[in-house]
């Protein structure tokens, strides 16, 4: 007579295959938590750099509404241009940083053991 094994798990190791998955799984999930941090930080920053523009060109209403002289109007123009050009050249900079940033999350998620060895 043959015995079939038991359909107990009780003292088993688990199947490796199963724990590869379950490694995969745990690192996906980590690499999603980790883009979604960055992502929220990202979005905080740029929220605060549209208040920023918004008081940019605010303060410059107010400034052109005081002036009593084309000369201080223009003065006034040039001013907030300087600083709206430079914030622009911040945002690239601002801009390739964070793409670096999740493009480094995303490669690092793939070569750390995501695709399986071939053992010999």
């Amino acid at each position: 007579m043959v015995s079939k094994p038991t359909s107990s798990a009780a003292g088993r190791e688990p199947m490796p295959f199963l724990e590869l998955g379950k490694e995969r799984t745990e690192a996906m999930l980590q690499m999603q938590k980790e883009l979604l941090d960055a992502y929220e930080q990202a979005s905080r920053v740029w929220l605060a750099r549209v208040k920023s523009e918004v008081d940019l060109w605010t303060e410059l209403a107010t400034k052109l509404s005081a002036t009593r002289s084309v000369p201080e109007a223009v003065d006034a123009c040039q001013t907030c241009v300087a600083q709206r050009i430079k914030m622009a050249a911040d945002d690239g900079q601002r801009l390739s940083q964070d793409s670096q940033k999740i493009v480094s999350m995303v490669t690092r998620s793939l070569t750390n053991g995501s695709r399986p060895t071939a053992s010999t």
